[in-house]
């Protein structure tokens, strides 16, 4: 079968995630109408930490499982996938079961370490919610190893899109909830049920996801059900060499979140903010991050050979300038409409002004982040597919204490976006230190141009997020924005304006990346 270009995978993952995000979005919205930043999300934001570290950290896309597995694959032949993929799949499971048992024992353990100062209400909820969601470890490893087996196949919309059936459920439950309760479903003898919906959303969907999974490996040839415990067969030790350091490295990033959360717990509300925040920049993060990650990282495999490193430091520029190019455009419209952003997405029923007011300056630390964030996993990819996940973990664990400093500074200074300013900084230095291991390693990057190149996207995006606030600001004194319309017409026109500028920036700063951007853009467009 014809191998599909960079361009091509990119679309079907952009598109596909799109939909994804925006069932996603449906979901938060659905969630912060009928429990505002209360007990509900509060216990649903802990006890969501570690099942929701398991999906993403080796359930998701650019995950470990689904980097090895890929980065593994690539190289072979597909009559040597089934038997790879099903020993992986049985060693994986049998491994994650047994932490699906230690969840649902020590539930309340793991909850009083991750929010000591959380309230008994939320508590008990929290530890409920943690019982029923425990089974998502075992799932967590067989969805990341599905989405690796299919991208393996050159299968790219269904791993993309299977994340909206969590999406679903949870939509499902609470809508089957509120239209059951209405405006009691805060009431104080209905706050566990809210608990229990959102939990069992969260797993039933999970299920959901990888069972359709399960089906499309069938019919690809890349593995089924059957257990196999024969680690020596060739490729697996390859498989587990790149993954156990990069699930490690990837776990000690997420220890950064731990972290926050544990600071957080003595902040009223500060859990639930940092989730509604999170997933406003989550959602065009997550579908860009695909477009990028998901073509790469095979392209990177197979350009790892010294003889092929100069097109690899092309692959590898191309990499972090379509990122900045993307991310911080992203960055100056959510710095600059924060407010207004949070309003639109989420200001209804139980989420009122005050909760806005709340989670507006974290959606502005978050945004800043952007494009460290996906840059280090730009990078880290790279040395995965050099074959070394152990420099990643190795960053990782010295960034556990650099990340529990500053948030212990910045918590004090400015409380919850304090902490995540905290992770900002900890994947500003992730960043810096892989750029100058592969500037060794690769004999030498050009980094001084590369910086140059970022420092004229930085103008356009200061410039574009200037355009932005003042757009904004004109159109709520002269026009308003008491209702939903004049909200969308609000945010849309300050944004336009602000992309419209940074292109126009951008264009003059003679940029390969950003004319194979516009040139994508433009074919997609015109196709349509």
């Amino acid at each position: 079968m014809k191998k599909r270009s960079l361009a091509g995978i990119a679309g079907i993952v952009a598109a596909a995630t799109l939909i994804s995000k925006i069932f996603g979005l449906l979901r938060e919205q659905a969630i912060a109408a009928a429990f505002g930043v209360g007990p509900v999300v509060d216990a649903y934001a802990y006890a969501y930490v570690i099942p929701g570290f398991l999906l993403i950290l080796l359930g998701g896309i650019n995950g470990p499982f689904h980097s090895a597995l890929v980065s593994v694959l690539a190289k072979r032949d597909k009559a040597e996938a089934a038997p790879l993929v099903e020993t992986v799949t049985t060693l994986v499971s049998v491994a994650l079961l047994g932490i699906a048992v230690i969840l649902f024992i020590f539930a309340g353990l793991f909850i009083d370490i991750l929010a000591p100062g959380l309230d008994p209400t939320a508590r008990a909820i929290a530890i409920q919610q943690l019982q029923i969601m425990s089974p998502l470890a075992v799932l967590a490893g067989l969805i990341g190893i599905g989405f690796g087996s299919l991208n393996a196949a050159d299968q790219y919309w269904l791993p993309s899109v299977s994340p909206l059936f969590s999406s679903l459920a949870v939509l499902g439950g609470v809508g089957v909830l509120f239209l059951q309760l209405g405006d009691q479903i805060q009431a104080p003898q209905y706050v566990r049920l809210g608990g229990l919906v959102l939990a069992g959303g969260t797993l039933a969907g999970a299920v959901l996801q990888w069972v359709a999974q399960l089906i499309a490996q069938w019919k690809t040839g890349m593995g089924s059900l059957r257990l196999r415990w024969d680690w020596r067969i060739p490729g697996v030790k390859e498989v587990m060499k790149v993954m156990a350091p990069a699930t490690l490295s990837s776990g000690m990033l997420h220890i950064n979140v731990y972290t926050d959360l544990y600071f957080a717990s003595t902040i009223s509300g500060a859990a639930a903010a940092m989730r509604y925040a999170n997933f406003i920049v989550l959602t065009p993060l997550g579908v860009i991050s695909n477009m990028l990650l998901v073509p790469f990282l095979p392209v990177f495999a197979r350009l790892a050979a010294p003889e092929n490193w100069d097109d690899l430091k092309i692959r590898i520029r191309q990499g972090l300038l379509l990122t900045a190019l993307s991310m911080l455009p992203l960055t100056a419209i959510f710095i600059a409409l924060s407010g207004p952003i949070v309003r639109l997405v989420y200001q209804r029923y139980a989420f009122d002004s005050e909760a806005a007011a709340l989670v507006a300056p974290v959606l502005m630390a978050y945004g800043l982040g952007m494009f460290f964030y996906l840059g280090r996993d730009v990078l880290v990819r790279v040395f995965y597919a050099l074959g070394d996940g152990e420099t990643p973990f190795r960053i990782s664990i010295a960034n556990i204490f650099l990340n529990g400093i500053l948030d212990y500074f910045l918590v004090q200074a400015l409380a919850t976006p304090g902490l995540v300013l905290a992770t900002v900084g900890v994947n500003i230095t992730s960043m810096a230190l892989l750029l100058g291991l592969l500037n060794r390693r690769l004999n030498g990057l050009p980094l001084g141009q590369w910086g140059r190149s970022l420092l004229g996207i930085i103008f356009a995006s200061a410039i574009a997020g200037c355009v932005s606030w003042g757009v904004s600001q004109g159109w709520e004194m002269w026009m308003g924005a008491s209702n939903l319309l004049l909200q969308v017409l609000q945010v849309g026109l300050a944004s336009f304006m602000a992309l419209a500028v940074f292109a126009a920036i951008a264009s003059r700063l003679d940029l390969p990346e950003f004319d194979l951007m516009s040139d994508r853009l433009r074919r997609k467009f015109l196709k349509r």
